[in-house]
């Protein structure tokens, strides 16, 4: 029943899948974390700034986004971010849509662990001569962080089943691989059903581990 499936590169495919959800993860984690921070910067070009970008970004379709990626930046404009085959850029502009898209939602977990953290140490690190940066980065965000590990958990989850959204510009992955295999085979309920099964594979376990890892460093009021 399941010969057929040595016929594809299942694994490699869900290996493109796994490096784009780390990258992005990465890539979103630090975009949001300077979105946060201007968020609640004092400077109010700042906040507007992120304010405008999150709302925004938040309400344009992640397909949207990553179709303008390849199309608008790519092809319009010619920008390959350093590669030369289409099958890098095309992963590289991937990335990068998915970084602008779930940013923005790092940005609102941040946001609500840093709006957890009393004001009272905001003010004492003020008091006592620090500025704005080693406020944020010394007091706020350590504690906004340890706060934010479940919904940025929800997140991460959210990102490595966006990454299918790639397959609008043809990168290799899981939902590439599956639109082949229907194509392909008379067995569109099992293919589905393994498709399905990879993803509970790589967001389950994540959930999960991310879920205890949140319960241990939680900050204790």
């Amino acid at each position: 029943m399941f010969d057929f499936l040595g016929d594809y590169d299942l694994l490699g495919a869900f290996w493109t899948t796994v490096q784009l959800a780390v990258l992005s993860a990465v890539g979103s984690l630090i975009w949001g974390t300077l979105l946060a921070a201007m968020r609640v910067s004092p400077v109010p070009l700042m906040r507007g700034f992120g304010t405008a970008y999150v709302n925004t970004v938040r309400n344009i379709p992640l397909t949207v986004i990553i179709l303008f990626t390849s199309l608008g930046l790519n092809q319009t404009l010619g920008v390959a971010l350093g590669a030369d085959r289409v099958e890098t850029v095309n992963f590289r502009l991937a990335v990068l849509g998915l970084v602008l898209y779930t940013s923005a939602f790092v940005c609102e977990a941040l946001r609500s662990g840093i709006n957890t953290v009393p004001v009272g140490q905001a003010e004492a690190a003020r008091a006592i001569g620090l500025s704005f940066r080693q406020v944020l980065g010394l007091v706020v965000l350590p504690q906004a962080f340890r706060s934010s590990v479940g919904p940025l958990a929800n997140v991460l989850i959210a990102l490595i089943k966006n990454t299918t959204v790639a397959a609008a510009i043809g990168v290799a992955e899981a939902a590439v691989l599956m639109k082949e295999m229907v194509e392909n085979e008379a067995q569109l309920l099992l293919i589905s059903t393994v498709i399905a099964f990879g993803f509970v594979v790589l967001t389950l376990p994540t959930g999960l581990v991310l879920g205890w890892v949140g319960k241990k460093v939680a900050v204790k009021r």
